[in-house]
């Protein structure tokens, strides 16, 4: 958050403004985004860059899904410098950088429908109780080619799970993804070929919940970029085919202390799967509250075309140390005390990420906070157990629609208070009328199923 009396942010502003006369950039892109997670982007001149840091630049709320109405439309953006980047695709004599920025109204205050706020005011409530939340969202998308004559999109290979051939184009590609995502100070760990045809993995270094939903949200542009430059389309789309696995946004997430220094989720016990009571509780404050987050971590009608039996995606609520078929998965660490940690793995691409690790930020606290015991770990194939067995052990489904999402959204004060109050009903109100809109659409499956029986 900004603050013109901190010497540090001073310095930070100072920095950015040299970089960018030093590199001769005319046009500054000062992004952020709305309630869905869309990247908005206004380009305005360098010249101007230090009253913007200082006082702003005005812009027109009402326009931006899940803002504010056209009667109070006025807000302004600061940027963050911490996020200044020069943009690598752009050629040199027509350099511009990008900087995130935070949303205030003109009384300057912040606008709680920003959904970086929502995100920083839930991090800050952790620090206040003692930690720093860590994640590192790891990202699946899929690169296709756009069909020939209004024909639908096609992956681009016929590549498997770590498939690799020399004349792969998706490998050219991720690597140039990696090499672009360099220039925005993120470091890419891994990168392969994921399940299905034409689809990927990138995941990037762990960081605190912030500097990761920062880089998510620039991983996204990123890759859309650089497939658009190669004449493909990147896409975040949860489920685009049909009887293939979807695209998820597995979160890897641990509690550490004030300062950073130490993993709060190690204990030294094999027994324990050398998991803390701490990230016990948060693990059980996730599954207390995965019916009711589901709707904003899979935030799409297509995300509920993922979450089904049989493509690895999560379907029930359970936790595990090994088995990938339950909601959480606890990676096998090996006792490496920086390394303690767990995944959530109903999630996908195609959300906000800042609202996303708010609401699981929000989760692993309340969990801490109420010493919620997840139970035992779920070692058996929830997908084969019958209806009665997953009742007998407490095993409940996530919703099978939006529409059951955000019911259960609707009925939560924890959403509500994770959220905020202006951001809670921004969101409804936008996925409602999302579900209205797609659950009077007649698809193709319909019509070549029904049309000529009926």
């Amino acid at each position: 958050m900004r603050n013109f009396k901190d010497a540090v942010w001073k310095q930070k502003v100072t920095e950015v403004v040299k970089r960018i006369h030093e590199n001769e950039i005319k046009f500054v892109r000062l992004q952020f985004t709305d309630i869905n997670g869309m990247v908005k982007s206004i380009a305005v001149n360098s010249k101007n860059i230090e009253g913007i840091f200082e006082n702003g630049q005005s812009f027109d709320g009402s326009s931006i899904t899940g803002y504010r109405a056209i009667e109070e439309s006025d807000m302004v953006l600061f940027p963050d410098p911490s996020t200044f980047a020069v943009i690598p695709w752009r050629p040199k004599e027509k350099s511009s950088c990008r900087l995130l920025c935070d949303i205030f109204t003109p009384d300057n205050k912040r606008f709680e429908g920003d959904p970086r706020y929502v995100l920083e005011r839930v991090l800050g409530k952790c620090r206040d109780a003692g930690f720093t939340y860590f994640c590192a969202p790891e990202l699946e998308f899929f690169i296709v080619k756009e069909g020939e004559n209004g024909n639908a999109p096609t992956p681009i290979d016929m590549a498997g799970y770590f498939d690799f051939h020399p004349s792969d184009l998706t490998d050219d590609l991720r690597r140039e993804i990696a090499d672009a995502a360099e220039k925005f100070g993120i470091e890419i760990e891994i990168s392969h070929h994921e399940v299905a045809l034409g689809q990927n993995e990138m995941d990037f270094k762990y960081d605190e919940g912030l500097a990761a939903a920062d880089r998510a949200v620039s991983m996204k542009v990123v890759t859309k970029v650089v497939a658009a430059k190669n004449g493909y389309v990147a896409s975040f789309m949860p489920k685009p085919f049909f009887g293939v696995n979807g695209s998820g946004m597995h979160v890897h997430q641990s509690l550490w202390n004030a300062d950073a220094t130490s993993n709060l989720f190690y204990a030294d016990d094999p027994v324990k799967g050398y998991l803390s009571d701490l990230a016990r509780y948060s693990i059980g404050g996730q599954l207390m509250h995965g019916r009711e987050m589901c709707g904003v971590l899979a935030s799409w009608p297509n995300s509920y075309k993922r979450l089904v039996p049989g493509y690895e995606a999560p379907v029930y609520v359970a936790w595990a140390l090994k088995n990938r078929s339950p909601l959480i998965r606890v990676p096998n660490f090996g006792g490496r005390k920086n390394a303690a940690r767990f995944e959530i793995r109903c999630p996908d691409p195609s959300g906000n990420p800042y609202l996303q690790i708010a609401v699981l930020a929000a989760a692993t606290l309340d969990g801490v906070k109420r010493k919620t015991d997840p139970g035992p770990p779920m070692e058996l194939n929830v997908y084969k157990m019958s209806y009665e067995e997953r009742k007998a052990k407490g095993i409940v489904s996530l919703p099978e629609g939006l529409k059951e999402a955000l019911d259960e959204i609707e009925g939560s004060a924890f959403m509500k208070e994770a959220l905020g109050e202006t951001a809670y009903h921004n969101f409804l109100s936008v996925k409602r009328k999302e579900w209205d809109a797609y659950k009077m659409q007649i698809s193709s499956w319909e019509v070549d199923r029904y049309l000529r029986k009926l």
